[in-house]
């Protein structure tokens, strides 16, 4: 696809010409309207620049409802995500970056993950070390003493295999990467699939597949910032959200999970209910203080379910825009952006400072493999990781 300076239809159900389909994939990121075009259900792609002369796509789907998702095969990052609010009008309500340069730059300690697939591992585990059937493994420290995403050199560092896929109401990208064995330390050649779904009713649905040759551990989740009411808005604090959790894990001070299973009951942390995510986030409390404000796991309630189940629920009051997450896994890594300094320029050209988005990452919990009483994250040849999450826009 280099060199080709339109993007490229492929296999759309509708009756537009192509002109019509590439013109509506390249409206400015960020960009609003007073309603939502009339478009076709589509998935059209155009090239996005190189990574060490791998070249890199940009793909576009589109819900013919008004949502408008773009991902690119660079780290299976979610660049994009915009979606009308209550009059109708558009945003982008993903935090980003406008080039590929953007997040190629993002490096080191101030690293932000922007809607990135994160992986092997998801989240931290303890000063980079596990065991596993007898054999103690190391991967690389990067986050105050741990490992954290992967590594130096995680998932969303790698240019995945893309795959256009198309159902009877939804159009899709399948994304794939084989890490081999030792990759960041980490056992086992694994082959990873994840598939991105939009359909009519306004929902990005993520499926994570993946099959091992050899004992691993595995922990996969997307690390989109929302903002519900713009990525160039200010801040969140505003914004309200629920949690389906009576529980959550505390940290110590590298915020690594102690192993208890803590009740939010009475503390900052109960979101049972919608709050504000700003009305406690300065509480005097101990946990808080560690992260600068939100950054921990929640333990979803799941009442035996191992289907989806919703997880959270968020609310911009302003735009009526709404975010509800479902999810199949046991937990939600809800975090504030706590560490934007102001220093990093976004896709609509506003800086990004301290809680300018949130992240719900539905994951297992932070350094399962160091704790017996959390749910496992060990796969083993024979069997297959799969885990689902939805995210579903609306209005109210």
């Amino acid at each position: 696809m280099r060199g080709n300076a339109l993007p490229r239809l492929i296999a759309i159900a509708c009756v537009a010409s192509l002109a019509a389909c590439s013109t509506a994939a390249k409206t400015t990121v960020g960009s609003g309207s007073a309603s939502p075009p009339a478009r076709p259900r589509s998935i059209t792609s155009e090239p996005f620049g190189e990574m060490s002369g791998a070249p890199v796509s940009r793909y576009t789907l589109d819900s013919g409802n008004g949502m408008r998702v773009r991902i690119l095969t660079y780290g299976g990052i979610v660049q994009s995500i915009e979606v009308p609010d209550r009059t109708g009008h558009v945003d982008n309500v993903v935090l980003g970056f406008p080039t590929l340069d953007g997040y190629l730059r993002n490096t080191g300690s101030g690293k932000t993950y922007f809607g990135a697939i994160v992986g092997r591992y998801a989240n931290r585990i303890a000063k980079g070390t596990f065991s596993l059937n007898g054999t103690e493994y190391h991967v690389p420290i990067n986050n105050n003493g741990n490992s954290l995403h992967g590594g130096t050199a995680g998932f969303d560092t790698k240019v995945w295999q893309a795959s256009p896929q198309n159902g009877t109401d939804s159009v899709g990208l399948q994304l794939q990467y084989v890490s081999p064995a030792g990759e960041m330390g980490y056992p086992g050649n694994l082959t990873t699939t994840v598939s991105y779904t939009v359909n009519p009713n306004n929902e990005l649905r993520i499926d994570y597949h993946a099959t091992t040759d050899a004992p691993t551990v595995l922990n996969l989740t997307n690390h989109s910032y929302f903002n519900l009411a713009g990525e160039d808005t200010l801040d969140v604090y505003n914004q309200t959200i629920t949690i389906n959790a009576d529980n959550y894990t505390p940290t110590d001070a590298t915020q690594i999970p102690t192993g208890e299973i803590a009740p939010v009951k009475g503390t900052p942390f109960d979101f049972t209910s919608a709050t504000a995510i700003g009305a406690h986030i300065t509480a005097n409390d101990p946990q808080l203080l560690l992260a600068h404000g939100y950054d921990h796991s929640w333990v979803i309630n799941r009442g035996g379910n191992t289907g989806l189940v919703q997880a959270a629920r968020a609310v911009d009051p302003q735009t009526g825009r709404t975010l509800t997450v479902s999810t199949t896994e046991p937990g939600v890594q809800f975090y504030t952006a706590n560490f934007l300094d102001g220093a990093l320029t976004g896709t609509g050209g506003h800086i990004y400072r301290q809680g300018a988005g949130f992240t719900v990452e539905t994951q297992h919990y932070p350094d399962s493999p160091n704790h017996p009483n959390f749910p496992s994250t060990t796969l083993n040849p024979g069997q297959t990781y799969d885990s689902a999450t939805v995210f579903a826009f609306g209005t109210q």
